[in-house]
């Protein structure tokens, strides 16, 4: 399962998103916002995060006017690895090589063709290990310092 967050800026994209995993059949939760009403970003960041944090979802999208501020709130989580992604590569190498678990896009940066692009390869990449595995590792245990 997914789990989605956005705040106002971002509103649009995550619909847009949404079409898009019904279209495909994948499983999501909508942790919110739920309107264009001006709101804040990391209410909906950390929603969303510790949906995946719990176990109930497995990877998270969070879309913001930048990508940016989502990703900023969502790596305060402790087990969160966010990135905020606006081309193909990045996308792609984040979850072979980082092992992200969260996608954060910007609504003002990419438009919605692009953004489902980013969204498929992020959800599409599996984690190549070997030694990005040790990496991930010394990511992480910047979380216990």
């Amino acid at each position: 399962m997914i789990a989605l967050g956005s705040d106002h800026a971002g509103f649009d994209l995550k619909e847009a998103v949404i079409e898009y995993l019904k279209s495909e059949n994948i499983e999501y939760r909508d942790y919110g916002c739920f309107d264009r009403s001006s709101t804040d970003y990391a209410i909906y960041a950390e929603a969303a995060c510790n949906g995946i944090i719990s176990g109930e979802c497995d990877k998270g999208i969070l879309c913001c006017g930048t990508g940016i501020g989502m990703s900023m709130a969502a790596n305060k989580i402790h087990g969160i690895r966010a990135a905020a992604c606006s081309d193909y590569f990045s996308a792609m190498a984040t979850r072979l090589h980082n092992d992200a678990n969260v996608l954060c896009l910007g609504e003002r940066v990419v438009g919605k063709g692009l953004a489902i692009e980013l969204v498929k390869v992020f959800l599409n990449t599996q984690f190549e290990g070997g030694r990005h595995a040790r990496r991930v590792a010394q990511i992480m245990a910047l979380e216990n310092k």
